[in-house]
């Protein structure tokens, strides 16, 4: 494949990450499963390993392919391009799915929840306090990244890096706050569908933070390390995409389940 280079598919070399990854997931999940029935985190355990082992040497390895070997023409940019827009709107589907089931309970509360909501008994967030708080982190993470964004475009490098490591900053300070509200909530996943569908929708959004935080970081390393210029960075394109599509899940998140739903 290397010596025909110069075509306009995405032809990749034989790879084991794909079967390793897939190990990982299935150890990790079943992990999960003895953890929650077991209280062992030993296989859970296991499977971060694996996974986080798999996820290095990936990206290590797609990095590789866009940066040194030259395999990112723009034919192949443009199927990436595709892909990641899908990939955004399956996950925009996914979260259609809570917000429906959170609609659904919220706007006709059955007997059994007293025809109320939020359920008697459930106290829900003041929603101006930590969650106001957490929506001001967010907003201001997405004007850092277009700041870095745009620097980068413009080839300033010490700009991006200071965009890119706020950007990060305020993704951590989201996390930590998102933590502390959990350790505090006066209600459990356990308590009714309230609780099913707050800590559904919010801990889903949580991960996916946690998720565009880790992408964020390895396109902070990898702008470093000198692997993007003005009209070759791809990698941090899609970074910046899934960040700002987590903003805008956030404030849905906001309006309907802290402020209105509370």
């Amino acid at each position: 494949m290397m010596a025909h280079a110069n075509h306009p598919f995405h032809l990749v070399n034989y790879s084991p990450w794909p079967l390793t990854g897939s190990i990982g997931a299935m150890t990790l999940t079943a992990g999960l499963t003895k953890w929650f029935h077991q209280y062992d985190m030993s296989l859970f355990l296991l499977g971060i390993l694996i996974t986080l082992l798999t996820m290095i040497q990936w990206w290590r390895d797609i990095s590789r392919e866009g940066t040194f070997q030259g395999l990112h023409t723009y034919p192949v940019t443009l199927g990436l391009r595709w892909g990641m827009i899908l990939f955004i709107i399956s996950e925009v589907f996914f979260f259609v799915s809570f917000f429906w089931a959170f609609f659904h309970s919220s706007l006709s509360p059955t007997i059994e929840l007293g025809k109320i909501w939020p359920p008697m008994g459930i106290y829900a967030f003041n929603p101006f306090q930590v969650p106001l708080l957490n929506t001001a982190i967010l907003l201001s993470s997405g004007v850092t990244v277009t700041w870095a964004h745009h620097s980068l475009m413009e080839g300033n490098h010490s700009q991006t890096t200071q965009g890119l490591f706020f950007t990060i900053l305020l993704g951590v300070y989201f996390s930590a706050l998102q933590a502390y509200e959990y350790i505090e909530a006066p209600f459990t996943i356990a308590d009714a569908v309230y609780g099913s569908t707050f800590f559904m929708a919010t801990g889903f959004h949580g991960l996916h933070v946690l998720i565009g935080t880790t992408f964020l970081a390895v396109c902070l390393i990898r702008h470093l390390q000198n692997h993007f210029s003005k009209n070759h960075h791809f990698g941090f394109e899609a970074a910046a995409w899934y960040w700002h599509f987590v903003d805008v899940v956030w404030l849905f998140l906001y309006i309907s389940i802290y402020w209105w739903g509370g």
